[in-house]
């Protein structure tokens, strides 16, 4: 028998992680001294002990390298798990390139700013929502101030209350000043029968969302708009939907003055070919 001390400095393997394997299953030493509870290790537990270094060095977990051994392991079932990981793997180093690519863009940004962009681009996955919509071709961007009114006091005749921030919702992706493919819409959670052009709905998900806050008049959505489209193209993405508004803070019922509104603006984007 091999005491810890000289077990550990045979496989490099530290103290403090013969320990912990013995704590956790992994590897229980071969006696342990009832008295002063010292372990003692044997040879034979190194191709074990090494089997366990090489599957932790694969990425697999503690817990996964203990059902291995605990129940054998099949050259099929190794290479399940390794294909497995090499899956897990190829998608992290993707996520890390991406992440790199972000990282790389946001230095050219400063380096051509000079300064600290108070715009903040995140990438989001956006759940389906149920709402009550109205869409229309609208002269100006100022028209959705109206049909925001007829869809809030329909609502209110069919007894339908608002659950969430109310949608604009842009349809034409490519900028026009005028005769705009606009859509308002108001979250529900209950059912009603369409009337004067609103209807129940659902935005779709999106998998992937540039996402920016815009704290100010809308006047200036101009500056967010900017700073999201600079951010998509600088990343490798495109626009791959209509844009979304959420007017998180606004006006209603307690208005607050436009420096103080604050609206989320939302592209679904893709990757670009």
């Amino acid at each position: 028998m091999i005491k810890i001390g000289d077990f550990s400095k045979l496989s490099l393997v530290s103290v403090k992680t013969l320990r912990y394997y013995d704590e956790v299953g992994l590897l229980a030493p071969v006696e342990t001294d009832r008295s002063s509870g010292y372990r003692y290790y044997s040879l034979d537990q190194l191709p074990r002990l090494h089997r366990i270094l090489a599957l932790k060095d694969l990425g697999f977990s503690l817990e996964q390298i203990a059902r291995a051994l605990e129940n054998g392991i099949s050259l099929e079932q190794l290479r399940g798990m390794l294909r497995l990981k090499q899956a897990e793997q190829q998608q992290r180093v993707q996520e890390e390139q991406e992440r790199l690519v972000r990282v790389e863009a946001r230095l050219r940004q400063i380096e051509m700013e000079a300064s600290v962009s108070k715009y903040d681009v995140v990438i989001k996955k956006l759940d389906p929502v149920k709402v009550a919509s109205v869409r229309r071709v609208v002269e100006n961007p100022q028209a959705i101030g109206k049909m925001f009114d007829e869809i809030f006091t329909y609502l209110a005749k069919k007894g339908v209350r608002p659950v969430g921030p109310p949608y604009g919702i842009w349809h034409d992706l490519d900028y026009k000043e005028r005769d705009l493919d606009t859509e308002v819409a108001v979250p529900v959670a209950q059912s009603f029968a369409p009337g004067d052009g609103i209807g129940p709905g659902e935005l779709p998900a999106v998998p992937v969302a540039a996402c920016v806050i815009h704290q100010g008049a809308y006047e200036n959505f101009s500056q967010a708009y900017t700073a999201l489209i600079g951010w998509i193209n600088a990343n490798g993405y495109r626009v791959a939907g209509p844009y979304r508004e959420i007017y998180l803070r606004g006006p209603g019922p307690q208005p607050v003055p436009p420096d103080a509104y604050v609206t989320e603006i939302q592209a679904p984007v893709e990757k670009a070919l």
